[in-house]
């Protein structure tokens, strides 16, 4: 399987002034992010307002961003729901249009019982030929996915490949890390976690904030090398410098703060979908304030 790489960026999806996608824009994001260092893009994931997408522009979205990253960088695109069905259909529809991995979430809202995530995502994973890593974020869906489910799954269904793991519990990470079967990764789902992770054997991160500060996130990731003192106080000390940007880039719910910077910063992405607003005047110069005391990767386009 195509190695996926240590750091992604969860991108946004550019949307019209009228409220369209934006394939162009989301093309050329993409690459920009590449190039500020991304190792890949999940497109139509959480920041990408996936809740909001239809499933035709989810499915143009990855044929799109998949032809302008061609031999750049990974495109892994959410297919997961809380319909396994649907997550199939979309999943088949993915491979087809040529993404290098799919990103499954635990299901919202109906609230299955462990076995019934467990056969969710292995019927799933067994659907496609993609590398599949699960997204466990209890803050959005309202269930935590045990340790215990992750590993079952890691170790019995050979093309789901890791986890990205926003549960903010490092026990649980611990747990995952030291029980895994070799080959499975665990990405940081959370940018404020995301040392912690490294620090515990993780493997890289699904980031927001690479949007602006990639080379830096990289580094981050690059520099935390077990055994390697000298490295991982470097690592230590961009994760402390950054922590101020993680805190403004979540002032509100994503993508709210990352849209607002980045429309600020000259990428014309627009404005959330409802229910999601841009932020009021004050919130936006707080994020503003902290986001310009950084040095941007990300190039003006």
């Amino acid at each position: 399987m195509a190695d996926i790489g240590r750091l992604l960026t969860a991108m946004v999806t550019p949307f019209h002034p009228r409220g369209g996608v934006n394939y162009g824009m989301a093309g050329r994001l993409a690459n920009a992010l590449t190039d500020s260092g991304s190792d890949g893009i999940v497109v139509a994931g959480t920041t990408g307002e996936s809740p909001t997408l239809s499933p035709e522009e989810k499915l143009r979205l990855f044929s799109e961003v998949r032809k302008a990253a061609s031999g750049r960088g990974a495109v892994v695109a959410g297919t997961g729901s809380n319909s396994t069905a649907e997550s199939i259909k979309l999943t088949r529809y993915a491979e087809a249009a040529g993404v290098d991995g799919v990103l499954l979430v635990v299901p919202y809202y109906n609230k299955p019982t462990p076995e019934g995530l467990y056969q969710h995502f292995r019927a799933i994973a067994e659907s496609t030929r993609l590398p599949c890593i699960l997204y466990n974020v209890p803050g959005r869906t309202s269930l935590n996915m045990m340790a215990e489910t992750t590993l079952r799954l890691a170790h019995e269904i050979p093309n789901i490949v890791g986890i990205k793991e926003a549960s903010g519990n490092m026990a649980q990470v611990a747990h995952i890390i030291n029980g895994a079967p070799e080959g499975f990764h665990v990405w940081s789902g959370n940018d404020q976690d995301t040392f912690d992770i490294l620090t515990l054997g993780g493997y890289g991160v699904i980031s927001v904030i690479s949007h602006l500060v990639g080379l830096q996130v990289r580094e981050m990731v690059s520099s935390k090398v077990p055994g390697d003192l000298e490295d991982a106080s470097k690592a230590s000390q961009i994760h402390n410098r950054l922590l101020p940007l993680v805190e403004a880039c979540f002032r509100v719910s994503n993508p709210i703060p990352i849209k607002y910077a980045l429309n600020q910063l000259g990428w014309q992405v627009g404005k959330p979908r409802l229910p999601l607003l841009e932020p009021d005047e004050e919130t936006g110069e707080q994020i503003m304030v902290e986001v310009l005391k950084h040095k941007i990767d990300l190039l003006v386009p």
